[in-house]
């Protein structure tokens, strides 16, 4: 999915046309809107798809005549350092870059003088981080940042096909990405139709290494995130929510690793944390209102 991806962008994103606007074309004079290359841009790239989110701000900057620099997550270097070490055969001399390092590069980037642009994909603390940073030197910045997704089942949808569906996009990639579903908002009337289906679905889905056949869900990507879903199930247990499948427990039985079960929180309160904060991870909420749920992967 991720090399995949990351080819695609190339693909599709080379194919753009920029645009030019012919605003006045008198006989005296004419006046076009031209889109012009801003400079020097950094991409900031997460850890959880690092080759697709990496072409993403490298085909962009360099189709509209930027130079980029990318730094990839510490914790996944290598796919964003590798491509950019092929692009560097086809194109002149600093115009494609890679830097990696641990949190304290980001910073060098951000506040540079002669920097012009920074694309940052990642939490928003650390997004807003990276905001304030920028405004020192009134830096153009694009922010991706987190999100807590939620997904709405309505009356008339079908608990059995459905249920399956909001657990796969909810649990792809152990739950590791930005537009994963992490919230459930069902219509009470078909509320236990749907979370049955649910459960019975998750409790098929295998925990393991991915190299292993018919496994679905991997572990968590490193350390750190690891500790962040372990405290959120921490809490989940010590606020005593409802669990409909999965455990407030790190994952037995799948040797070493950082394996998380995939957990279905049942109706949890608005003001919970499994419901305020994005779990990013095998975790969901299920909320039975009119309509509602959670799940964590």
């Amino acid at each position: 999915m991720d090399i995949a991806g990351a080819a695609d962008n190339f693909h599709k994103i080379s194919k753009f046309t920029i645009p030019e606007n012919v605003v006045s074309d008198d006989p005296e004079y004419t006046v076009i809107t031209r889109y012009t290359a801003i400079g020097v841009a950094v991409g900031i790239v997460p850890w959880n798809f690092p080759a697709l989110l990496a072409t993403g701000k490298m085909a962009p900057a360099l189709l509209t005549g930027n130079v980029i620099i990318i730094k990839p997550s510490p914790f996944t270097p290598y796919s964003a350092l590798k491509i950019v070490e092929i692009a560097q055969q086809f194109l002149p001399p600093g115009v494609l870059q890679a830097l990696s390092g641990d949190d304290s590069l980001g910073p060098i980037l951000t506040e540079h003088e002669g920097i012009d642009k920074i694309s940052f994909t990642g939490s928003t603390a650390t997004g807003k981080a990276v905001m304030r940073s920028a405004s020192k030197t009134l830096k153009r910045v694009t922010l991706e940042l987190g999100g807590n997704d939620p997904a709405i089942v309505c009356a008339d949808a079908d608990p059995a096909e459905v249920g399956p569906k909001l657990a796969t996009f909810a649990l792809l990639n152990s739950g590791q990405i930005c537009v994963a579903i992490k919230r459930m908002y069902i219509h009470e009337s078909i509320y236990d139709a749907v979370l049955k289906s649910m459960v019975e679905y998750v409790n098929t889905l295998k925990v393991g290494d991915g190299f292993e056949e018919n496994v679905f869900l991997g572990p968590i990507a490193n350390g750190p995130q690891f500790e962040r879903v372990k405290n959120l199930l921490e809490d989940i247990q010590k606020t005593g929510l409802k669990v409909a499948v999965g455990s407030t427990e790190a994952h037995k039985g799948s040797g070493k690793g950082y394996f998380i079960t995939p957990t279905i929180i049942d109706n949890p309160p608005e003001n919970s944390r499994i419901v305020v904060d994005e779990p990013f991870g095998k975790s969901t909420r299920r909320e039975g209102a009119p309509m509602s749920s959670f799940l964590i992967s």
